[in-house]
């Protein structure tokens, strides 16, 4: 057939697709109630899981960037980033949480600022605005691109360190050795495959929700499944266009054109709004999301129970759980040449900065709207639950605001395009398992046409509950995507351990490490002199004050 990719994983995941997508059609109520007891027993009962496991992920990867091994540069000590960290940064952004941003940037502040997590917050409160905010930093912020981050530095490390396939299989070599390349290794890949079309497919979903309000806002444009299938058909032919042309024609260039009209928007919402209030705001909600980041990343709902945290924290990890083979292979690809130092605080550091500043500009300013008086947003978002609606009701706010809405539009459907291409790309690399090309053209637009078709299908057979139906389905299938985090950091520890013998901290023989320090102290160390009367360290020749002798090891 032409094709260059592992016919088992491709026509596997291919298969699977479609039967999903068949019998979601065909019996959506069936579906619909299968998962939804799966992913509620896993919200209720393994939720603190997702809490405690999010929360280790982040101190392991701020441990191994400020470890010994900081420096180990990925691809080799003569390797250099092949993208400057501008567009380094816009195509991680764009292939991370910039739709979300755009999605979520208005709506989930005014959501927990009108309804606080905690029953003891007074709603539309002062205490209730602040914890609105450190909530959306929690959400959006370092916890997120931890989950991103992990995935990414694993197929950094093993793909252009130790050369094997792009495949997530691949970062388990140290625990599964050669059966990676067996069946248990593509079961690992088939699942990551389908776990990044199921979740494309619903942000592809929830951002046509949101295009179409946003023309419905602007032109009268009716909300209905066909104006629905119509966008997400256009969504699709230009990421195929774009996915076509490669990483620097197309989805570089979209990526950073998208960054430039998203800061765009940033600074006219910061220039015509309360620009005052805003600039000391951005230093206070740091202050808070900083005050608050140890007891949030820790935080279960044990007393009340509400029920809270598994609709929101826990179901935003899952989510992103899914999306993390993709988003973390397609930064591990551009990401060549820099050391695990610089990889993991930019992934980590940069995004988080810019997602504090948007979600404090959107945030308080929606807040302080709203305060002056109703305009809407807490009705649409909170009474209504149109989410997607939420942004365009607030620019209805500012000058200018039919431009500037369907600017937004713009940049929402840019956003989408990116991440469906930047998808199409990484599934076909998960299916060939090339490091340096995925394969022909036509294998990577099939991917990009496919994610279109799950998303279209699905809207046109049953409406928002499919969404809602495949949203539960990613969030059951997030639960191997999070234990296999797990697996990935032990694997990359016992990798860097064997490939940097050198960097291993030096270790007592076993029976002295039983001593008590004192005795350990007393103890000749292996291959050095023994201790007992005659000249102590300070005392040996050519030997700077202070230092003892050391032998071999």
């Amino acid at each position: 057939m032409g094709l260059r990719t592992d016919t088992v994983i491709f026509f596997v995941s291919a298969g699977l697709t479609v039967a999903f997508v068949t019998v979601a059609i065909a019996a959506t109520e069936t579906v619909d109630r299968v998962f939804s007891r799966l992913s509620g027993w896993i919200l209720h009962h393994l939720g603190w899981l997702y809490i405690l496991g999010v929360t280790t992920f982040l101190l392991f990867l701020v441990w191994i960037a400020l470890s010994r091994w900081g420096h180990v540069r990925l691809g080799g000590h003569d390797a250099r980033p092949e993208y400057g960290n501008r567009a380094w940064f816009a195509m991680l952004f764009a292939a991370g949480i910039g739709t979300i941003l755009m999605f979520w940037g208005v709506a989930e502040p005014i959501s927990h600022w009108a309804e606080p997590p905690r029953a003891d917050v007074e709603p539309r409160s002062e205490e209730a605005a602040e914890l609105a905010m450190a909530f959306s930093f929690y959400h959006f912020g370092l916890h997120t691109w931890s989950i991103f981050c992990l995935p990414a530095l694993a197929f950094a490390y093993f793909v252009h360190q130790r050369r094997l396939p792009f495949r997530l299989s691949s970062v388990l070599q140290p625990i599964l050795g050669d059966r990676i390349h067996g069946p248990l290794g593509r079961v690992v890949d088939i699942t990551a495959v389908l776990g990044t079309l199921f979740g494309v497919a619903v942000s592809i979903g929830l951002g046509t929700l949101q295009i179409n309000s946003g023309l419905a806002q602007l032109f009268g444009i009716e909300e209905s499944q066909p104006v629905q299938v119509l966008l997400i058909t256009v969504v699709t032919i230009i990421a195929t266009i774009s996915v076509a042309l490669g990483l620097d024609r197309g989805i570089k260039r979209l990526s950073t054109l998208n960054i430039g009209m998203a800061v765009g928007l940033l600074t006219f919402v910061f220039l015509t709004g309360a620009t005052v209030f805003l600039a000391r705001g951005i230093i206070e909600m740091l202050g808070v999301y900083l005050g608050s980041l140890v007891p949030l990343a820790f935080w279960n709902d044990t007393f009340a129970n509400t029920g809270w945290q598994g609709q929101w924290t826990v179901f935003y990890w899952a989510w992103t759980i899914t999306w993390s083979p993709f988003v973390g292979m397609f930064i591990a690809r551009i990401s060549r040449g820099r050391t695990i130092r610089e990889f993991v605080l930019g992934v980590l550091a940069l995004p988080t900065a810019f997602t504090i500043v948007w979600f404090s500009v959107f945030g308080l300013s929606a807040i302080d709207i709203e305060r002056e008086g109703d305009t809407g947003l807490v009705e649409a978002v909170v009474v209504q639950g149109d989410v997607s609606r939420a942004l365009f009701v607030f620019l209805e706010n500012y000058p200018l605001a039919t431009v500037v809405s369907g600017v937004s539009v713009l940049i929402v459907v840019i956003f989408f395009t990116t991440s469906s291409d930047s998808a199409s790309l990484v599934v076909d690399t998960l299916c060939s398992g090339d490091r340096e090309e995925p394969g022909p053209v036509r294998q990577r637009v099939f991917w990009a046409i496919t994610e279109g078709v799950v998303a279209g299908t699905l809207i046109a057979a049953t409406g928002k509950s499919g969404l809602d139906a495949l949203a539960e389905v990613i969030t059951v299938l997030g639960l191997p995507f999070f234990l296999l985090a797990f697996l990935m950091m032990i694997s990359l520890v016992r990798a860097l351990n064997t490939d940097y013998p050198e960097l291993r901290r030096p270790q007592l023989p076993r029976s002295i490490r039983r001593m008590p320090r004192s005795a350990q102290r007393a103890r000749p160390t292996p291959g050095g002199p023994v201790p007992g009367p005659g000249p102590g360290p300070e005392d040996t020749p050519g030997a700077p004050p202070g230092e003892r002798p050391v032998g071999d090891t």
